[in-house]
């Protein structure tokens, strides 16, 4: 694609990047056969390249989001399914998210919009606000169908009962069973730990008597994708800033064989601190370290020897890949690999590629166009009538579970189960 920006626009780094993203799009379409939104709408304007160019013409204008720029970027998913699908090695992610901090800086939206974009930019990333907030969200569950629809959304995906804080999650070493191989550090993560504390539990317990010591870094939250997503870059760096440093001093003092990320949203964010602080003098070489080190469980798993299988149960279950596991970071079967090593029979639902509707915030910002995806996920997932269903990001399990009766269960749960841990709840 010719691009035809200013020597002075290219002056800025972001622009170059941009630039160099932009002029590696051929236009051929591919992308939209694959995309959630356009496969959903049938717009143009909401596809990869339908964006791609609404984009280019406002960075080349230098001018401010327009209010159908917001509408379409707003629209995306960030899934990702795109860069799968690109021929031409366009990364999609890095221009979208250019894109929403332009609209976060040249674009004022309406005063309700944003009051909600800021409780969720304030709450959801704080594990205490969070639980004080689902707690009013069950609270009201009786009286969702009479309120408007993103409140009723918001207050329909609240959990049906609430989860007590889970002591795995404080600052401290989980020692390995036996032997020590090795030393990781955990990400407990900011709502999952508060809507499923269990995925943090399994997950210390199998690294443990895998024989690694877990340790929760003192400093680190948030990974930061949740605003970077929104286009507050100074928020999610900030995040993202403490992360680095906790897990830094981990690194330098005794020393760190990997850093684990049991959410997949979280890991495609992790894996790209590296990029996210290239510019920074002061923190770009720790960055790309914490980037270099991040594995998510199933990777790290994969590579080492799990203990021997202890359960018979023969279980179908349905692999959900979510989008940035799949897409974001690549990885495909080996999920599926260690679940059907550890004796379950695995089955891939048809339009594995296309989003579940969560992508964060996106099914409580834009609940039709998310509801709609969610209805089509679950049918595929029914039809191969499985007993469970496994994921490894929590939002796709939210988003998922609200559709369904089936049992749905992280997939480091049933490999802990499998190999001594309790059965995960919810199975019979």
């Amino acid at each position: 694609m010719q691009t035809n920006f200013t020597l002075a626009q290219l002056a800025d780094p972001d622009i170059q990047e941009a630039e160099s993203i932009l002029r590696k799009c051929v236009h051929c379409g591919f992308c939209t056969a694959t995309c959630p939104t356009y496969v959903t709408l049938g717009d143009e304007l909401d596809s990869p390249r339908g964006r791609i160019y609404q984009i280019k013409d406002t960075l080349e204008k230098g001018k401010p989001a327009s209010d159908k720029l917001v509408k379409h970027i707003d629209r995306c998913l960030s899934c990702l399914s795109c860069m799968t699908t690109c021929p031409s090695g366009v990364n999609y992610m890095h221009l979208v998210d250019h894109a929403r901090h332009h609209i976060e800086k040249t674009y004022q939206r309406p005063l309700p919009e944003r009051m909600l974009r800021t409780i969720l930019a304030t709450v959801l990333p704080n594990p205490g606000l969070f639980r004080i907030a689902l707690a009013g969200a069950w609270l009201a569950r009786p009286l969702a169908p009479l309120m408007p629809g993103r409140l009723k959304g918001m207050i329909r995906m609240a959990p049906k009962k609430l989860e007590r804080p889970s002591l795995a999650d404080i600052p401290q070493t989980h020692r390995a069973n036996g032997a020590c191989k090795g030393r990781v550090a955990l990400m407990t993560g900011c709502a999952q730990q508060v809507l499923d504390p269990a995925i943090n539990e399994a997950t210390v317990r199998l690294l443990t008597r895998c024989g690694y010591d877990v340790v929760i870094p003192d400093g680190a939250g948030c990974c930061g994708a949740l605003v970077h997503h929104m286009g507050k870059v100074e928020k999610s760096h900030a995040q993202a800033g403490a992360n680095i440093n906790a897990w830094v001093r981990e690194m330098d003092g005794k020393g760190l064989d990997a850093i684990i990320i049991n959410a997949s949203g979280c890991g495609t964010t992790v894996k790209d601190y590296g990029f996210m602080f290239r510019t920074d003098e002061a923190m770009a070489e720790n960055a790309a370290r914490v980037s270099a080190l991040t594995k998510d469980v199933t990777e790290f798993l994969y590579d080492i020897e799990l203990p021997a299988t202890e359960t018979s149960a023969k279980l179908r279950v349905a692999y959900h890949s979510a989008c940035s596991m799949q897409h974001g970071q690549k990885i495909t079967d080996l999920p599926k690999q260690l679940l059907t090593k550890a004796g379950f029979e695995v089955v891939s639902p048809a339009e594995g590629h296309l989003c579940c509707g969560s992508a964060g915030t996106y099914n409580l910002m834009q609940p039709e166009i998310a509801d709609r995806l969610k209805h089509r996920k679950v049918a595929n997932i029914e039809a191969t009538k499985p007993d469970v269903i496994a994921a490894g990001n929590i939002g796709c399990m939210t988003q998922i579970s609200s559709g369904t009766e089936i049992p749905m269960v992280h997939t480091v749960e049933l490999l802990d189960w499998a190999t001594g841990g309790p059965k995960p709840e919810g199975i019979a």
